[in-house]
């Protein structure tokens, strides 16, 4: 009996013993889940507190391009619209930067279709010499080639284009237009007056004042491979490093330039303003042999060695030269040859503040009145120098090329009569698609301008059109400019030529 008894309180011990195991076990297990659902509660709030836009701006399907290219990537693939149309994101920030000045020529290039709107046999007829149609069809980018373009001019500008939606994703709107990537423009003002007032749409790297041709960003922005000029963002970073080499006060007291004289008869008559054993119009010019250039390994035409001048002249070639924005990120004065054509952002730069004007018609002894009042206005000309190239790094950066690109487009859109349709024998470009069958400096060129995150910030808020008055105004500020230039040159001649 007291066995027993010993047995059962035994047992009943070791009963208690097991409840008392068996709920301190349980309440484990709910402490445990309960911290784990607090942790992943006080993680998802602050992840989603820090992170917020990051998620927003996500972009999917991550290409392979440029180190997991396989053969089945190298084969650029035909359309397929999918059934999954990009989501349009919501961008937040507390302050939107304003465009730079240049952006509301937009507005002017778009003006001849404000009150008719483009239908789609406008868009139609431009296709007579363009290079491709680009169609954006939520948010995927659609191409039909027609002719191929000189080297990879557009290539390279389809690849911008493609960086741009990365850059902004799901903000371009449904478009179809038409690009011709040559040089000069073709759609002239005066074949559409009158009864015929319907001209197509072409857009283009430059244009005149004669032409409605509407112009955009070239394709050197993202690289042009065949000369070794690097992407413009590596490229402007160059040239800041190399403008620090050599301060302006030590610099070469002489107009630089060059480049290839062939392309042109401007560029050829500017040779006559070497220096010579019988003139010297304070001018140092040198011709650029692109072929020797490339058996050579380019190392002769870095841009960011050659700002050693403190005068650097910019003449056009058949058209608007890309030399442009590389002569006028130097620091130096860029005299500027009176041009025919421009490109997207010359018409926000004036003369006197970004640029000295240069005649056309008596090229030598502009340059030569240039370059002496320079050196007779130091402080002044460095200054003409310095606030040029802080336009361009400043206002011409590629966050700002990617604005225009975008507001460009956005514009455009709104004026389309029609929807958008992506052509059955279109092809859908691609990271991939373009970027893996690249190689060598193409290749390169590519993988460095690739935009690898979207923006962080929304687009530059545009202002409004110009009013006729507030135009002719800025029209006239930049001629009067010029001719007060002109008159301080003659002026100059006159006088040495009355002296005894």
């Amino acid at each position: 009996m007291h066995q027993r008894g010993k047995r059962i309180m035994k047992m009943n011990t070791n009963d208690e013993q097991n409840k008392m195991v068996s709920y301190h076990g349980k309440n484990l297990v709910k402490a445990t889940v309960f911290i784990v659902i607090s942790l992943f509660i006080l993680g998802y709030f602050h992840f989603n507190d820090s992170a917020d836009f990051k998620q927003i701006t996500k972009i999917k399907d991550e290409p392979k391009f440029p180190y997991q290219c396989d053969a089945e990537q190298n084969q650029s693939h035909q359309v397929h619209v999918s059934q999954n149309p990009a989501p349009r994101l919501n961008y937040h920030r507390s302050q939107h930067a304003t465009c730079p000045s240049y952006f509301r020529w937009i507005h002017e290039d778009l003006r001849p279709w404000k009150e008719t709107g483009i239908t789609k046999d406008m868009v139609e007829k431009a296709g007579r010499t363009a290079h491709f149609r680009l169609v954006i069809h939520d948010g995927k980018a659609y191409v039909k080639r027609y002719r191929k373009s000189i080297q990879t001019r557009a290539d390279f500008t389809l690849w911008g284009i493609l960086q741009l939606l990365r850059w902004y994703p799901g903000r371009l709107p449904d478009l179809e237009l038409m690009f011709d990537a040559d040089d000069r423009p073709v759609v002239r003002s005066d074949d559409f007056r009158g009864q015929n007032m319907d001209p197509p749409p072409l857009f283009r790297y430059c244009s005149d004042d004669a032409s409605l041709d509407i112009v955009f960003p070239d394709w050197s922005f993202w690289g042009w491979a065949e000369i070794n000029i690097k992407p413009w963002g590596n490229s402007l970073e160059a040239i800041k490093k190399g403008n620090n080499m050599t301060q302006w006060k030590d610099r070469v007291a002489y107009a630089y330039w060059k480049g290839n004289p062939n392309v042109d008869p401007a560029r050829k008559d500017l040779l006559k303003c070497n220096v010579s054993e019988h003139e010297d119009w304070n001018t140092r010019l040198y011709i650029q042999d692109w072929d020797k250039e490339s058996t050579e390994g380019f190392k002769n035409s870095n841009l960011e060695n050659q700002c050693t001048h403190r005068y650097k002249i910019y003449i056009e070639g058949w058209a608007w030269s890309v030399s442009e924005k590389y002569i006028m990120a130097c620091d130096s004065v860029t005299l500027y040859v009176k041009p025919r054509f421009y490109d997207f952002y010359i018409r926000g730069m004036m003369p006197l503040q970004h640029y000295w004007p240069i005649r056309d018609d008596s090229k030598c002894t502009s340059l030569k009145f240039a370059v002496h009042w320079g050196n007779t206005h130091v402080e002044k000309a460095r200054e003409i120098g310095e606030v040029g190239s802080r336009f361009i790094r400043e206002e011409v950066n590629m966050k700002y090329v990617y604005d225009y690109m975008f507001h460009l487009l956005n514009e455009y859109a709104k004026l389309l009569k029609f929807k958008p349709e992506i052509p059955l024998d279109a092809e859908e470009i691609t990271l991939d698609s373009m970027g893996c069958p690249a190689t060598e400096r193409w290749r390169e060129f590519m993988a460095e301008s690739m935009v690898m995150s979207p923006s962080e910030e929304s687009p530059c808020e545009m202002l409004p059109p110009y009013d006729r008055l507030a135009l002719k105004e800025v029209i006239e500020r930049k001629a009067n400019l010029t001719r007060q230039v002109e008159l301080w040159e003659d002026q100059y001649f006159q006088n040495l030529t009355n002296k005894p």
